[in-house]
């Protein structure tokens, strides 16, 4: 049976752009705040049945407007936890830039791996397990991750390969609809802007 999964990348912070936070414990900043807020609002007439989220602070403060609004449980998982960036993490995109290593990610992220990290596949894996696993009765289920996790589920979903992730974009507290069958994994919406 297909499930439906509202993926939902995380408010606003400090680093958004500036920064590769990665696992970090960063927080939303007050726009990020604002962007969660709108979103639980803008969600109000929308059927969800379970909620999920990533162990990040950011992630779990963007769902927790939501779940206050609907009284439900929030099921935190390390399966939709942000990219183990591994030696990225913390460093700025201007400092990145330099960094051969890095610029190889960004071209190669079928087949490059970060240093100390994760590859694209094994982020991309977990996410999808996980998601395959929810219960059909927790369909429509509104999962908060992380942008690198909701574009690598977008080109599985539309057949492309993960050197191709960087050819659309994924905003913060933005929402991406996909439908995930059995063999299905198919896109709804892509990006949506629900502020």
């Amino acid at each position: 049976m297909t499930r439906t999964v509202l993926l939902v990348r995380h408010g606003t912070h400090a680093e958004v752009d500036r920064v590769l936070s990665g696992r970090s414990e960063i927080a939303l900043d007050a726009r990020g705040r604002r962007e969660a807020e709108a979103l639980a609002l803008a969600l109000e007439s929308t059927a969800i049945a379970s909620l999920h989220t990533s162990p990040r602070t950011r992630a779990r403060e963007t769902i927790a407007p939501v779940a206050a609004r609907r009284a439900l449980p929030i099921t935190v998982t390390d399966s939709l936890d942000e990219i183990d960036f591994g030696d990225f993490t913390g460093r700025s995109f201007a400092a990145l830039d330099a960094d051969a290593d890095w610029r190889r990610w960004n071209a190669e992220r079928a087949t490059a791996r970060c240093p100390g990290g994760e590859t694209m596949m094994e982020a991309s894996e977990r996410a999808l397990a996980y998601l395959r696993g929810i219960a059909v009765d927790d369909s429509p289920a509104l999962c908060v991750t992380h942008c690198d996790i909701i574009r690598a589920l977008a080109v599985r979903a539309l057949g492309l390969g993960f050197d191709r992730l960087l050819a659309f974009d994924c905003e913060p507290a933005s929402c991406t609809t996909l439908a995930i069958g059995d063999g299905e994994l198919r896109i709804i919406a892509l990006n949506e802007r629900v502020r």
